[in-house]
Order: structure tokens, then sequence, then C-alpha cells
């Protein structure tokens, strides 16, 4: 039986058993302890910090992906900025012209939604990336 990245248990063990003899783990705690210092000396929130380092730890361990969508998103951030048609940029125009009225709502509603999440991860990351950069 495999996992959603496709690995067996004993695979994914055997990746753990190679994190920890590499000293994975205590490396990860130092850069932790002092990303979360130069969150508290620049005035961030500390456990917010905490957190946003531990979903970047996270995702190095399973493996992820960067989600396209959220790629495009924070190009468009990066590019223009925060827009008021983000939603009308984003928009699929081929898949939405063959959708019902009802489609189109509910296809409106899940891209809002995903948008926000992704505005509120991009948000995060210049957050904290900042501190990341800091000698």
């Amino acid at each position: 039986m495999s996992n959603e990245n496709g690995r067996t248990l004993r695979e994914e063990a055997r990746l753990a058993k190679n994190r920890i003899k590499s000293g994975f783990w205590k490396e990860c705690e130092a850069d932790f302890t002092v990303k979360k210092e130069k969150a508290r000396e620049h005035g961030l929130n500390e456990s917010k910090a905490g957190r946003f380092f531990k979903t970047q730890v996270e995702a190095k361990i399973e493996g992820r992906k960067e989600d396209e969508f959220y790629l495009r998103v924070k190009e468009m951030l990066l590019s223009q900025g925060e827009v008021s048609d983000a939603i009308g940029r984003l928009t699929d125009r081929e898949y939405y012209a063959t959708l019902s009225y009802e489609e189109k709502q509910r296809y409106t509603l899940t891209l809002s939604e995903k948008y926000l999440r992704a505005l509120e991860r991009f948000r995060a990351e210049c957050e904290f990336d900042l501190i990341g950069n800091i000698p």
C-alpha cells in the first residue's frame, strides 16, 4: 500500500531514518530557532512565524510540488500587485463559457476561495521570507 506520494510505509520509514542520520532535524531545529528569534527582533508574531516555518519543513519532507494556481496568483501579485479584477484574470475563459449559470456561480465562488487562500499564503511568505534572508 502506498501513500499520496506513491511511497510505501517501508520507503517512508527509510526516508525518516535517513533524515535522522543526516542531522536534518537538528538543522531544522537550529534554523527554526534562529528564524523565530529574527521574527521577534523584527516585531513579528513569533508563533505565527513558527507555524509558517513548520509548513515549509512539512512541504520539504513531503516533497510537495508548487501548486500551479498558486504560482499564477504569485506571478500576478508580484507583477501587478493586488488588483480589483483578480478573479476575472484567473478565470479559465474557455471552461467558464461551457458552464451553466449555477455552475458559473459555483466556479466563481470556488475560484474566489482559492484566490483568498493563495493571497494569504503569499502575504505570509512575503512577511516571513524576509526573515530567512536577513543575516
